[in-house]
């Protein structure tokens, strides 16, 4: 049944200038979105995740008082704190911007402006994390966050696999041995395409805004480069480290290994927060 109608009256007072049956749904990998007109409701797919939103609205407030150069979701609206019977959920202002189509960056013009605006995001987050009001309310990646994510791996995630699928994350593991601790940066966590809106203007893409800030943290700019390597294609990648200006300091080698976990971790987190759909993705080429 739809989320239109299992919740539809939630949504029709939080919503009140839209239609019910009109408003398109998005499924993230820890919430279910529903878009208004001028604003969105989150709503927490597991216990875990809706635990999280307290912690989830404090730092989008806190971003929200820098000035980033690109659009974060304002919270507006927080409902079913703990002891009560109200659906948990959590309302933001919605940012205007469509993700890029795939084909978009074929021309070279339009590529060049995604990756000088896609390092100028990078600038800002790297900006906010030497603010002491952001470092105050972002968790801070621990020292052996790496070496702990593959014992999680091994003792959780393995009985779920085939032994080619075992064998294929021991490779991907393996590379994390001797990745330094940074936490230089404020990490968006999730910087897919699906996350980042653009706007048009003759002819080319003007960064809106920036979504889903769930695994933002202090931690490595190298998992955000992944995120964009993945989502947009080694090319685009390339152009965006061309322009960052960064020191040679293993970033590449960081990045390599950050993004073959990247199906690991949402198998972990998704098995922990007991979302079956987001685990079987996860896992689909482990087993």
């Amino acid at each position: 049944m739809s989320i239109r109608t299992t919740h539809r009256a939630l949504l029709s007072r939080l919503l009140p200038h839209d239609e019910p049956d009109g408003l398109a749904v998005r499924q993230g990998q820890f919430h279910t979105v529903v878009i208004g007109s001028d604003r969105v409701v989150c709503l927490p797919r597991s216990r875990a995740a809706a635990a999280r939103l307290p912690e989830r609205a404090a730092a989008l407030q806190a971003l929200a008082g820098l000035d980033l150069g690109f659009r974060i979701p304002e919270p507006l609206l927080r409902g079913g704190a703990h002891g009560t019977d109200e659906e948990p959920f959590l309302v933001l202002g919605r940012i205007p911007g469509e993700p890029l189509e795939t084909d978009s960056l074929d021309d070279a013009r339009v590529a060049g402006a995604v990756a000088a605006q896609y390092a100028a995001l990078l600038s800002g987050l790297a900006r906010a994390g030497a603010d002491e009001t952001v470092r105050a309310v972002l968790s801070q990646e621990p020292e052996d966050r790496w070496r702990r994510f593959a014992e999680d791996v091994r003792a959780e995630l393995f009985p779920l696999m085939s032994d080619s699928g075992r064998l294929r994350a021991e490779r991907e593991l393996a590379v994390l041995d001797g990745l330094p601790h940074v936490d230089r940066a404020v990490v968006h966590g999730d910087l897919g395409a699906e996350n980042v809106l653009w706007e048009w203007e003759h002819g080319l893409p003007h960064l809106s805004g920036v979504l889903d800030w769930d695994g933002v943290a202090l931690g490595d700019p190298a998992e955000d480069l992944a995120a964009i390597g993945a989502g947009h294609g080694r090319g685009l990648l390339e152009r965006v480290l061309a322009l960052g200006g960064r020191p040679d300091d293993g970033l590449a080698t960081r990045i390599t290994a950050i993004r073959g976990t990247f199906a690991l971790q949402q198998a972990l987190y998704a098995l922990r927060d007991g979302d079956g759909e987001e685990l079987a993705d996860g896992l689909a080429g482990y087993r």
